[in-house]
């Protein structure tokens, strides 16, 4: 078939791959110069899948009331709140219900290690060679994060996951240049989880998709799709005249700005943007740095070794804008990595050399991404994976790449369609 790919972050790169690889003519629009750009650019790089669960969880509307006037805390609400924001909070609330999330958490689950696997499988047989590191350290500064930790464990548990729970010393075993002046009780460690560069691996699939044949076109807004002829697209590259151009299928992996894309279509898709932060700085010793990746429970913030750079990233952040950063956010980020690996990054005094990050993570109200037939005869959907997009990006394009070729997933993809949403 002949396919169009809107966007080219990690999704979009994922799936030009798949449908490349499986023989059809793939074309890629991206607004942006380059691939993962956007929400791809600089995130945690943690690749979890037994900690990919709902933002949209039993307790979860009163932890974020606990911490609207925290200064470190990890979940916030920023004004302006758009009608369209608080319409999609009143959509999580509803499904912060038990039932809802165990349903969600285990569609989630299953994508994220199917998702590893098939990531696993592109690294070997691709041979893409990218900073990673293996090993996950979940962080426990106090008894009581060491209680609340136990009802994740126990999901952990049932899904089959490898870990163990390991006290202080043990911990400093697994990660020698913890700061010795930073006191916890312990840590959960899971050997077979790792940390990865999202936006180096999307640029080296993009190569492998380029060899199977995708075509990327980079600086070219694609217009609100036609009901007249949903697989014809618009689009405009720089100021050049907009043309169209006819397609078999369409495949929307836009982020957040699928949703104008689809709603002359009559597809309303609730997402809405849960901001996230990031610093990367280059390592200043790597002794003192981390050998793989952690997690701060009490502040769920995330500290990644990205070969010679170490990245901290952390906030879910409901509301304002893109452009306007939170000095509160960053504040906390330095506290994190200070408080734990304090001489490992080089942080200037001009700042020069670091890069602060703000992104805008496209959010479904119950958390679960939308793969497949919109319902539009030509047009597919894989969108709305919110902060999970690296750790459910391979699998949720192999997913829909198999769907597009009539085949039938290696996944049970029950609750992932759009009948989800519509039904």
């Amino acid at each position: 078939m002949k396919i169009a790919v809107i966007g080219a972050g990690i999704v979009g790169v994922t799936t030009a791959y798949e449908l490349a690889a499986d023989g059809h003519q793939v074309t890629v629009f991206e607004r942006r110069g380059a691939v993962a750009e956007e929400t791809s650019f600089a995130n945690a790089g943690v690749v979890a899948p037994g900690y990919v669960t709902p933002w949209a969880a039993p307790g979860m509307p009163a932890k974020v009331l606990r911490h609207l006037f925290s200064r470190h805390a990890p979940v916030k609400l920023s004004l302006p709140l758009t009608m369209a924001e608080l319409g999609w909070m009143w959509q999580w609330w509803r499904a912060c219900k038990l039932d809802v999330y165990m349903a969600n958490r285990a569609r989630l689950q299953r994508l994220a290690f199917y998702s590893r696997e098939r990531m696993h499988w592109l690294v070997d047989s691709l041979q893409l060679e990218y900073d990673r590191s293996p090993g996950y350290l979940v962080l426990l500064r106090s008894e009581k994060d060491q209680r609340m930790v136990q009802p994740g464990l126990q999901v952990l548990r049932e899904a089959g996951v490898s870990f163990h729970e390991i006290d202080a010393e043990t911990a400093r075993a697994v990660e020698p240049a913890l700061n010795p002046d930073t006191p916890f009780v312990g840590a959960v460690h899971l050997p077979e989880d790792e940390a990865g560069n999202c936006r180096q691996f999307a640029l080296l699939l993009k190569d492998a998709a380029r060899t199977a044949g995708a075509k990327f076109n980079f600086n070219t807004k694609v217009m609100p799709l036609d009901p007249a002829a949903p697989a014809r697209l618009t689009v405009q590259q720089g100021e050049d005249p907009p043309v169209q151009i006819a397609f078999q299928a369409v495949v929307v992996c836009g982020g957040l700005e699928s949703a104008a894309l689809l709603r002359p279509l009559g597809l309303d898709m609730p997402m809405a943007p849960v901001y996230g932060y990031s610093i990367s700085a280059p390592l200043r010793e790597a002794l003192n740095a981390p050998r793989s990746a952690l997690m701060d429970e009490r502040y769920k913030v995330a500290i990644t070794r990205l070969g010679q750079r170490v990245r901290v990233a952390g906030s879910a952040e409901l509301g304002g804008r893109l452009q306007r950063r939170s000095p509160a956010a960053l504040q906390t980020l330095y506290k994190v990595l200070h408080d734990w690996f304090p001489g490992a990054a080089q942080l200037s005094n001009t700042g020069a050399a670091v890069q602060e990050w703000k992104g805008a993570r496209p959010m479904l109200p119950d958390g679960p991404p939308v793969l497949g037939a919109s319902g539009i005869p030509g047009v597919w959907l894989n969108l709305g994976h919110g902060s999970s997009g690296w750790a459910l990006a391979c699998g949720s394009a192999r997913v829909v790449a198999d769907l597009m070729s009539g085949h039938d997933p290696l996944l049970d993809i029950e609750g992932l369609g759009i009948e989800r949403l519509t039904g």
